[in-house]
């Protein structure tokens, strides 16, 4: 009585073109480029050195395995690493568990 009905109307369809849909997708489309700069590619980067480094194995190299046990490398299998500890311990660890490198002559007790 008091309130008078209100009817909607069908708004006309819009036609967003080529430029409307590429907006809607921009920012998902910079989002996928910022995370692979700032998160794959470093990654993918030091996996690759890791391997490397792996690979590049020898005895004699001084490492330091994934528990932090320093040593010097014995022998060196296809998937394990022969590593001295003390002068008469040797243990053996797989070669994933190798973390680094060390220059020569940094352990000086073995």
């Amino acid at each position: 009585m008091f309130i008078s009905n209100a009817y909607a109307q069908a708004a006309p369809a819009a036609d967003p073109g080529l430029m409307g849909s590429l907006s809607t997708f921009l920012p998902l489309i910079l989002m996928f480029v910022v995370m692979y700069f700032l998160m794959i590619r470093p990654q993918q980067k030091r996996a690759k050195e890791a391997k490397a480094m792996m690979d590049a194995l020898a005895k004699g190299d001084e490492v330091i395995t994934a528990g932090g046990i320093l040593g010097k490398v014995i022998k060196v299998n296809d998937t394990y690493v022969t590593v001295e500890i003390a002068a008469t311990t040797e243990i053996v660890v797989q070669k994933h568990s190798v973390t680094t490198l060390l220059p020569k002559g940094t352990i000086k007790s073995l």
